[in-house]
Formats: C-alpha cells, sequence, structure tokens
C-alpha cells in the first residue's frame, strides 16, 4: 500500500510544469520637451541683480553673524570670570565671618560677667556689622563690573554689526 501512494505522488511531480518566470510589463516614459523660448532681457538682467544683491546679502548676514558668535564667546568668558571672582569673594567673606563667630564663641568662654558678655556681645555685633557691610558693597561693585564688561561689548557690536547689514 505504500508503494501505491509513493509511486501516485512521485508520478505527479514529474507532470507538474515549471512555474513560468515573471516578466515586467514594458513602459515607457513619455518625452516631455521644453519648448525652446526667449527670455527678454529686462526680464534676464533683473533676475541677476536680484540673485547678486541675494549674494551680497548672504555675505554680509554671514560676517555680521561670525562676528556676533565671536563677541557672544567673549562674553561668556568675560562672565565666566566675574561669577568665578565673585563666587571667590563670597567664599572669602563666609570664611571671614566663620572665623569671627568662632573668635566671639571663645571670647564668651572667658566671660567672668554679665556686663562683660553684654559689652563683648555689643562689640562683635557692631564689628560684624561693618564687615557685612563692607562685604556686601565689594559684592555688588564685582556684580556690576561683570555686568558692565559683558553687556556693553554686545550692546556695541551688535550695534556696529546691524548697522553693516542695513
Amino acid at each position: 500500500m505504500t508503494e501505491a501512494i509513493e509511486t501516485t505522488t512521485s508520478k505527479s511531480r514529474s507532470k507538474a510544469a515549471p512555474p513560468a518566470a515573471f516578466e515586467m510589463a514594458k513602459f515607457e516614459l513619455p518625452n516631455f520637451e521644453i519648448p525652446k523660448m526667449e527670455i527678454p532681457a529686462a526680464f534676464r538682467e533683473m533676475a541677476e541683480k536680484s540673485v547678486s544683491q541675494a549674494k551680497e546679502t548672504y555675505e554680509k548676514m554671514k560676517s555680521a553673524a561670525e562676528e556676533a558668535t565671536d563677541v557672544l564667546e567673549d562674553t561668556y568668558a568675560a562672565a565666566t570670570k566675574g561669577a568665578s571672582d565673585y563666587g571667590l569673594k563670597v567664599i572669602e567673606a563666609a570664611r571671614t565671618n566663620t572665623n569671627a563667630a568662632f573668635d566671639f564663641a571663645s571670647q564668651l568662654m572667658t566671660v567672668k560677667s554679665l556686663s562683660e558678655m553684654v559689652e563683648l556681645s555689643t562689640a562683635h555685633t557692631r564689628k560684624q556689622f561693618e564687615a557685612l557691610t563692607a562685604q556686601s558693597k565689594e559684592l555688588a561693585a564685582i556684580a556690576q563690573k561683570v555686568a558692565t564688561d559683558s553687556a556693553e561689548p554686545v550692546k556695541e557690536s551688535f550695534g556696529k554689526v546691524f548697522k553693516k547689514v542695513a
């Protein structure tokens, strides 16, 4: 029985025709010819003039953008240095104030009377108020200098750049 099944399937395989190859349909693109026409000289001149003006404007804008980039880089460098100086001054002030607080605390430990404590406390408070006032003035001066050093070159440079472009 297995022989009969095998012979039937092998016969059906041998009789089947191989599949036909797929063929693409052949299409041709239409040939569009652009009609040749004469462009008026005035129009051609106007187009050439517009292109040259666009190129000039592009070059001016490119130059202005490069100058602005240079100015901004310099400004950021100055602002970074100023911020660093400001931060260092804040750290110095904090160190000074901390040392003054520890000195005051150690002096308080040696106080023998209430009047001596009040006198020491008053002197310390006055001294710290003066120190804080001086420190605040220094920090304000540094902040103002950084702001001026950062803003003025940008203002001048952008004014020059936009005058060139206009």
